[in-house]
This record gives structure tokens, C-alpha cells and sequence, in this order.
């Protein structure tokens, strides 16, 4: 076992904290009973520190120090143009989304599609996104957590598997579910500090380590000269083969990443996703929240360094060149039992073999404080799109506030029950975070067209927006089913994939709304002016 007594002390101490954190900010005034909007949008009072520091602990998950250190590991830098493009996206969210959103007074990302186009709509998409969270978002981020707690505590055979998966989601649940978006957006002010510290130890203690002479300079230019390839941004085909003989272009295909399907994924998860989007719906008003976007999207510049570099440092340990410290059975770590090799092993392995103890048990906390972050965060989601856009909707029409937020702790504990079971199924998936993006990106094309062109043009109908969205995941699932045939065409690349979707859903869309209203604006389009999008001096600089 690689953690020692002062470790475990070290992370116990973290989980009080938290929880004492949480528990501490959800009691709210003497007497007073917690109202729907003190639950699910911690009473419309957060400030900008506040509201940038829970949107990076929400999204900066094992997906990114697990999944994206994996990718680091197989691919190189050009996985971090996830984190830097996101920089840019969050600016056009703040100066152009969050203004109308917060003018119409949203609970959830649903809500506006119900405003702007209809209630069917609105469901259909509720639906859609609670088994998003359910089934594909919560279950691996639990999944990856514990497989890294796994490693990092254990001697990653699995024995601790079960134990970090329920650990991490009754932790999670031990003050979100009591305490809502106070708990997890004040929480997460704390946790963004101690991963971004865990973070730079691992990255640091790493380069120490890669040569035997030591020193953090003399690691990064090793790492230059053993892996060069590693740190190219825009891939060309045939550049980068992955460690398993994968083109790596496939994954990140050339200027795609700039000019195309790249925006998709972003626009679609930090402007349109309940899960991380909710906190700037909290803000004490549109300028703090604002400026809580553009303090994140700062934040996200310094990111690939605490969790694309370690894979990068594990890939040239890996492949042992020249004046690279050698480390015994390192190639053992990395292989499956198939053959095939196993990236994702890269974070939780830097950990258990470089940090010393006493420090071990500080960076655990720190990974463990990204995940159990992003866990509360998605069940504080999934209980506000359940409660407000299903239960509220069709189940009980007119509840008292009390029953709102009993609705909602139900709801997140029992997505809870639903996706440990089948997160302890997961397994034998490479590159995780490029796997969830693969098919997060079948759906994502049309879901961000039917925002884009709601906000942004007047014409478009509720009719064309549904046969838009639908044609749109009906023809990326065909693509799925016959992506063999594929290969050797444009379409390969699965972010191509995405940017033909939208672009197809579109106009789509485009020709079915003209059809349906003679080219008129429809009666729910939205009417803004320029003033709507002016922004002061802070965010402007």
C-alpha cells in the first residue's frame, strides 16, 4: 500500500473540511425555511470569485486529470486546445449568452427552451440531459476517480473499486444533497484552491524526477528533446502515431480545432450545459457574473499545465530515452493484460511512484476534491432539471417550496443509486475524455444549433428546431453505426462528424422554419438591443 498513516490523516482532514464547509453554509438564517431559489441558485447571491472558482471545480474533474493527462500521454499538447479554446468561449458566454439568460430568469437551460420555443421541446431536452448526467456523466466520473484512488491507494488491481466509488458519491452527497448550490458553489471556492496546488506539486515533483540529475528546467527541456513530437498543436495525418500505433490526427484533425468542430464542443458545454452553467444563473446580478466567467476563463489558461504535462512526463518515462531516469516496471504500468496500453494510468501513476509522503495525502485530496466537486455539482443539476422541469412541470403543478427542495434531494440521491452500479461496470475504455467528447458529440451538434438559432435568429420555428435536433442525432447515429465505411474521407475524424452535424442541422432548420412561416419572424423570437450586450471596463480588459 503506498499511503501511509500521515496521508490518511492529511485526507481525512480534507473531507471534514469540506463537509463542515458545506453544512456551514447551507443552514441559512435562524428559522427560515430554504425556498427553491435558496436551494437550486444559493438565493441569487454569489459574487464573481466565487461564481469562477465553482465554474473550473465543476469541470476540472477525473476527466481532465485522469482522461486529459491520458490524452497528454498518447497524443501530447494538442489536447490542451480543449482548455485554451474554452478560455475564448467562456468571454463570448458572458458577452453575448448570459445577458439574455439572466434577464429571462432561469432556473435551468430547459426553462429557456420552453420561453423560446415550447414546453414538448423544453421535456424532450429535460429528458435528454438527466440521462446525459445519469448515464454517461456521473458514471464516469465516479468511475474514473475510484480506478485513480484505485492506483493511487492500492496497487490498482481493482480491490478498491468499489469502496472509492461509493466513498466519493456518499462524500459528494454528505452536504450537496443537504445544502444545494450554496453548499457546492461555496464549497468549491476551497476545492478549486487545493486542486490547482495538488496539481502543480504532481507536475512539479514529475520534472524533478524525469532526469537524474533533478530540477524543474532541466525536466522541461529533456521532455523537449526526448518528445518534440509531443508538444506540436495542430496535427497533420500521419504526424503523431498514439503509443498503440493510432493516428493520433484522427483525435485532434488539423485546423478542425480552430475553424470547426472543436467550437461545437465548446460553445455547447460551457454555454448550454446545466451542469456548469448554472452557477452564473446564481450571480448577485449580470456583472458579477461576468466577471465570475472571465476569472474562470482565466484559470483556464494555467489548467494544461497541472494536467496535460503529466502525461507528457509519463510518456517519456514510458518510453525511456536518452538521460531519462529509469524506473523499474514502468512499461508493466502502462500495458494491459491484451496488449494494448492503458494512457489513462498516467496521473494516478506520477502520484503513487513521485509523491512523497505527507504531500501523497494532500494531492489525493486534491484529486479527490476535483471529482467529489464535480460529482456535487452534476447531482445539484440533475435535481433542479428533475425538480423544476419534470416534477413541477407534470407531477405536481402547484407544490409548496418545502416540497420543491425535498423533490430535489430525492431526485440527486436516487441518480445517485442508479449510476454507482453502473459506473463499477465501466472499464477498457482508452482515452476516456476523448471517448465521452465521441459521443457527447452525436447530440451536441443540434442541441447547440436549436440555442444558437433561438437566441440569435428570430424566424426559426419550434417545428423546424425539433425535426433539426432530431434529424440531427438520427444521422449521427447512422454515422456511428457506419463510421468503418468512413474511413479514408472527411467524415473520419469524429470532430468533422460534429461539424457536418450542426452544419447540416442548420440548415436544416434554416429551410423548415422559412417553409413553415413565409419568412417571418416567429412570436417567440427574442427582441434585444445593443445595450443588452455592453460590458464594463473589468471584463472588457
Amino acid at each position: 500500500m503506498n499511503f501511509e498513516l500521515i496521508d490518511y490523516i492529511i485526507f481525512i482532514l480534507y473531507c471534514l473540511v469540506i463537509i463542515g464547509i458545506g453544512l456551514w453554509v447551507s443552514k441559512g438564517e435562524k428559522g427560515k425555511e430554504k425556498t427553491s431559489e435558496d436551494y437550486f441558485l444559493a438565493s441569487k447571491s454569489l459574487p464573481w470569485w466565487a461564481i469562477g472558482a465553482s465554474l473550473i471545480a465543476a469541470n476540472i474533474s477525473a476527466e481532465q486529470f485522469i482522461g486529459m493527462s491520458g490524452s497528454g500521454f498518447a497524443i501530447g499538447l494538442a489536447i490542451a486546445s480543449y482548455e485554451w479554446m474554452a478560455a475564448i468561449t467562456l468571454i463570448i458566454v458572458g458577452k453575448y449568452f448570459l445577458p439574455i439568460f439572466i434577464e429571462k430568469g432561469l432556473y435551468t437551460i430547459p426553462d429557456f427552451i420552453e420561453k423560446r420555443y415550447s414546453k414538448n421541446l423544453k421535456t424532450i431536452l429535460a429528458v435528454f440531459w438527466l440521462f446525459l448526467f445519469v448515464f454517461v456523466n456521473l458514471t464516469s466520473v465516479l468511475f474514473l476517480g475510484a480506478k485513480a484512488l484505485d492506483t493511487i491507494i492500492g496497487v490498482g488491481d481493482g480491490s478498491y473499486m468499489v469502496i472509492a466509488i461509493i466513498g466519493l458519491a456518499l462524500f459528494a452527497a454528505a452536504y450537496s444533497l443537504y445544502g444545494g448550490l450554496s453548499a457546492v458553489a461555496w464549497t468549491d471556492v476551497f476545492q478549486v484552491v487545493l486542486l490547482i496546488i495538488g496539481g502543480i506539486i504532481t507536475t512539479v515533483i514529475a520534472l524533478e524526477h524525469l532526469t537524474p540529475n533533478g530540477g524543474i528546467i532541466n525536466g522541461f527541456k529533456h521532455l523537449l528533446d526526448v518528445a518534440p513530437q509531443k508538444f506540436s498543436m495542430i496535427l497533420s495525418k500521419g504526424e503523431i502515431s498514439t503509443p498503440d500505433g493510432k493516428d493520433a490526427y484522427y483525435d485532434l484533425p488539423s485546423l478542425s480545432v480552430l475553424i470547426g468542430g472543436l467550437w461545437v464542443a465548446n460553445l455547447y458545454y460551457w454555454g448550454f450545459n446545466q451542469y456548469i452553467i448554472q452557477r452564473t444563473f446564481a450571480a448577485k446580478s449580470v456583472k458579477e457574473s461576468q466577471r465570475g466567467i472571465v476569472f474562470a476563463g482565466f484559470m483556464k489558461l494555467v489548467i494544461p499545465f497541472i494536467v496535460v504535462v503529466p502525461g507528457l512526463i509519463a510518456f517519456a518515462m514510458y518510453t525511456q530515452g536518452d538521460g531519462t531516469t529509469v524506473i523499474d516496471g514502468v512499461k508493466e504500468v502502462f500495458s494491459n493484460k491484451d496488449g494494448s496500453l492503458n494512457n489513462d494510468n498516467a496521473y494516478p501513476w506520477l502520484i503513487s511512484q513521485f509523491v512523497p509522503t505527507g504531500l501523497k495525502g494532500l494531492v489525493v485530496a486534491a484529486l479527490t476534491a476535483a471529482i467529489v466537486s464535480s460529482v456535487a455539482s452534476m447531482l445539484n443539476s440533475i435535481a433542479t432539471i428533475f425538480t423544476m422541469d419534470i416534477y413541477k412541470e407534470y407531477i405536481n403543478k402547484k407544490p409548496t417550496e418545502k416540497r420543491l427542495v425535498s423533490v430535489g434531494r430525492i431526485s440527486a440521491f436516487v441518480a445517485l443509486v442508479i449510476s454507482v452500479p453502473i459506473g463499477l461496470k465501466l472499464g477498457g475504455i482508452d482515452q476516456m475524455f476523448n471517448h465521452i467528447q465521441k459521443w457527447t458529440g452525436v447530440v451536441s451538434p443540434g442541441i447547440l444549433m436549436i440555442f444558437m438559432l433561438g437566441l440569435f435568429w428570430k424566424k426559426t420555428t419550434n417545428k423546424a428546431a425539433i425535426i433539426g435536433v432530431i434529424s440531427s442525432v438520427i444521422i449521427g447515429i447512422i454515422m456511428k453505426a457506419i463510421e468503418p465505411s468512413l474511413k479514408e474521407t472527411w467524415l473520419e475524424p469524429w470532430m468533422h462528424q460534429m461539424e457536418f452535424l450542426f452544419i447540416i442541422s442548420l440548415i436544416i432548420t434554416l429551410i423548415a422554419s422559412h417553409l413553415e412561416n413565409n419568412g417571418e419572424n416567429d412570436e417567440k423570437g427574442i427582441d434585444f438591443t445593443a445595450n443588452l450586450f455592453k460590458t464594463d471596463k473589468v471584463f472588457n480588459i
